[in-house]
């Protein structure tokens, strides 16, 4: 196995106190290599936003350690978490969150800007199939398209790691394969490690990786030998 993007051991997040405490992950080790494309399944209340969340320096655990590379995201300061995101993590999030007022390059630039070694956003929109569309507005494009710039956007400063929370839970296939094929397409040739959370257990065929939730924790680990092509799936 080559680097490690992340490893955790034991991590636990409690939400809650006393008779409604919720237990949202009971213990959770893994191990990430970098570079790869990691689908993380589970059905809803298992635990794959929580864990997505911590990784992303957007929640803290309960207990139990989880490092970045060699950076333990446990031990990091408040201050830490946000340069940590800053510099290394963009995100995905099932809706699109563009400024509607704003073109689809003005919302690229808008992670350009604060960015240390950031593409253009022309270059960004471009990997994600949407240089004929720099100029229109989020109200002009279909969901597969606004998807793709927020794919664009997250990828601007470019990041260490990806990470997808339900990308294409909005989407039909069509458009949603289109998604997965901008998302496969950053992996292999930007090397970007990508997380992807999902309900689709279609979306498990295109991945290197599989981990299967459920409780609160990993219950599955699957290595595909052969990994399908976005456009070969469809739901």
């Amino acid at each position: 196995m080559g680097a490690t993007a992340f490893r955790t051991v034991q991590l636990t997040k409690t939400y809650g106190s006393g008779d409604t405490a919720v237990q949202a992950l009971r213990g959770t080790d893994l191990i990430l290599p970098a570079g790869e494309f990691t689908a993380i399944l589970g059905p809803s209340g298992s635990g794959k936003s929580t864990l997505l969340n911590i990784l992303g320096g957007l929640d803290r655990a309960s207990s139990g350690q989880a490092w970045f590379e060699e950076h333990e995201l446990t031990a990091l300061s408040d201050a830490g978490l946000t340069r940590y995101r800053r510099d290394h993590v963009g995100f995905v999030f099932q809706f699109y969150n563009l400024v509607p007022s704003l073109t689809a390059r003005e919302n690229v630039s808008l992670v350009t800007e604060i960015a240390s070694h950031p593409m253009r956003p022309e270059e960004a929109l471009a990997r994600v199939g949407l240089a004929d569309r720099a100029e229109h507005f989020p109200a002009q494009l279909s969901g597969g398209e606004q998807q793709r710039v927020a794919i664009a956007r997250a990828i601007a400063k470019r990041p260490s790691v990806l990470l997808c929370d339900e990308p294409t839970g909005a989407l039909d296939s069509k458009t949603g394969v289109a998604v997965l094929e901008a998302l496969t397409h950053v992996n292999t040739e930007l090397g970007t490690t990508t997380v992807i959370i999902t309900h689709n257990a279609i979306i498990q065929k295109i991945a290197h990786r599989v981990l299967l939730m459920a409780d609160g924790r990993i219950v599955d680990e699957i290595v595909n030998p052969t990994r399908l092509k976005p456009s070969e799936v469809s739901w």
